[in-house]
């Protein structure tokens, strides 16, 4: 699959260990998982299996850097210069974190390169400016002339971060560098399936200057290691990004102990596209809304609402958009969608393939399951259409390039249909009526609403979801809260 010398090339990767104390150590009980390619379907490397006691062991490191140590007492300006070097550093280990990532999930390497890449050094170059600005405290007045009133900005403690193998990297920066920025020592799980990047964070975060026990990295199983994160008094945060069934189990767990949590959970995302929209850039949002990343994205409009009046052209032009999709290696530039991470997702994606072609839906487009020299975990962009809301493949996350299309009439039908979920972690609105889509975009019931395009980020945006895609925001001057907490000191200057 590597005969073409001019694009990227796979390349070995050192078995990882884990990062407690700014030592790299194996698991205390020797055993260790592997890391497979899903394009190849080979092993890439191994990982050590870390268990309970390890889980303690990088608590334990994180406490005491936390209480002990010079970090959350360093100056804003002293903490922001290393997360300044960590933006740099990974600015020039770009190649090596796009090809990890490409091996590990499939995840293009064009779109990593010039998507995800930038946007994660901008995570800790925002964060460090925040840090600067915003962590500050404030003097206000009392009613009494004597008294002053004195207000500080504290960050939380030790932060456990448990990310997901979707976007192994981008959604643990989202996490670190806050936390990081405000002071906190951090505990990173990463997800069992995809931990290559994170590997090279950590490395990154020792080479840029962090001090010995900030910052920690435990791979191994979630069940274990994260029941004993979210049950640790040690622990003052978790931050997480999931599924919902597993947020739920975190929230009830952590209650135990008061834990601060965020929660980015699933989503299953209205594309809204009204007659007057340019067709062909609706057409164009919506395929890049679902198919990016294979639609293993929380965000990706997987739901797409079309009004009557022109679905039939829609469903046409859009069907042969999906059916021009490029599958292939990751590594190759002319890849649009590279295989489905695990072997789990792709007996859960083809599983709903079923149940669509089962269903009252129409399928239209793809819908089978190819393979490239023989290998590979590949799933064809596959649109459903004549579907309605209450079908399965249009309620339940799907997290792949599945995509049901749903008939509209008007604004209120499409609003309707739109809230019409459990979920409310995104949403679209195509149309050239600006008035509209502002109006609209004030009825739905999500995080984030893209108007006339789809999957833009920044640092500066606050990111998170309504209902029961979760609480809590990641990025933007937000987030900063979520890892801080707020003092208030009374100082009496000698009056009565």
């Amino acid at each position: 699959m590597d005969a073409h010398p001019s694009r990227p090339q796979r390349r070995d990767v050192p078995p990882g260990q884990l990062l407690i104390h700014g030592a790299w150590v194996d698991a205390a009980a020797g055993e260790q998982m592997a890391v497979s390619d899903p394009t190849t379907e080979a092993q890439i490397t191994t990982v050590q299996k870390a268990g309970a006691r390890d889980a303690e062991r990088a608590i334990d490191a994180a406490s005491v850097a936390f209480e002990e140590g010079p970090w959350g007492r360093l100056g804003h300006e002293d903490r922001a210069k290393i997360l300044f070097r960590m933006a740099d550093l990974l600015d020039e280990r770009a190649d090596d974190f796009a090809i990890r990532e490409a091996m590990d999930m499939g995840m293009p390497y064009t779109d990593f390169r010039s998507i995800i890449m930038p946007h994660c050094s901008g995570l800790f170059r925002f964060f460090a400016g925040q840090a600067m600005a915003h962590m500050d405290g404030g003097y206000r007045t009392s009613y009494e002339p004597h008294i002053r009133i004195l207000t500080r900005r504290e960050p939380l403690g030790v932060v456990a971060a448990i990310t997901p193998w979707n976007f192994p990297l981008a959604l643990t920066c989202s996490k670190v560098a806050p936390a990081l920025a405000a002071g906190n020592t951090v505990i990173h799980k990463p997800a069992s399936d995809t931990p290559l990047t994170a590997l090279a964070l950590a490395q990154v975060a020792l080479d840029a200057g962090v001090p010995a026990g900030v910052y920690n990295l435990i791979t191994g199983p979630g069940g274990v290691i994260g029941d004993a994160l979210v049950r640790s008094k040690k622990v003052d945060k978790i931050a997480f990004t999931g599924s919902t069934a597993v947020g739920m189990n975190l929230i009830r767990n952590g209650a135990d102990t008061i834990k601060h949590q965020t929660m980015e959970l699933g989503g299953k995302s209205p594309n809204i596209i009204f007659a007057d929209a340019d067709l062909d850039a609706a057409l164009q949002a919506a395929f890049w809304g679902i198919f990016w990343n294979k639609g293993e994205v929380c965000v990706a409009g997987s739901r797409i609402l079309v009004q009557r009046s022109i679905y039939d052209e829609f469903v046409e032009k859009f069907a042969a958009l999906a059916k021009d999709a490029v599958l292939g290696d990751p590594l190759d530039p002319a890849t649009q969608l590279g295989p489905i991470a695990t072997r789990a997702e792709y007996d859960k994606i083809l599983m709903y393939v079923q149940a669509g072609v089962d269903s009252s839906a129409r399928l239209v487009a793809g819908g089978g399951a190819p393979k490239i020299d023989g290998k590979g975990l590949f799933i064809e962009a596959t649109v459903f259409a004549d579907a309605t809301n209450d079908l399965k493949i249009s309620r339940e996350e799907i997290f792949g390039p599945v995509v049901p299309v749903i008939p509209f009439e008007d604004e209120d039908d499409a609003i309707r249909l739109a809230n019409d979920t459990d979920y409310g972690l995104a949403s679209g609105i195509q149309t050239s009526d600006l008035g509209k889509a502002l109006r609209l975009a004030d009825r739905i019931k999500a995080g984030t609403v893209w108007l006339n395009t789809w999957h833009k980020y920044h640092p500066n945006a606050p990111f998170g979801g309504y209902k029961a895609s979760g609480y809590g925001r990641e990025q933007g001057a937000e987030a900063l809260e979520n890892y801080t907490q707020h003092k208030t000191v009374w100082a009496n200057l000698g009056g009565q």
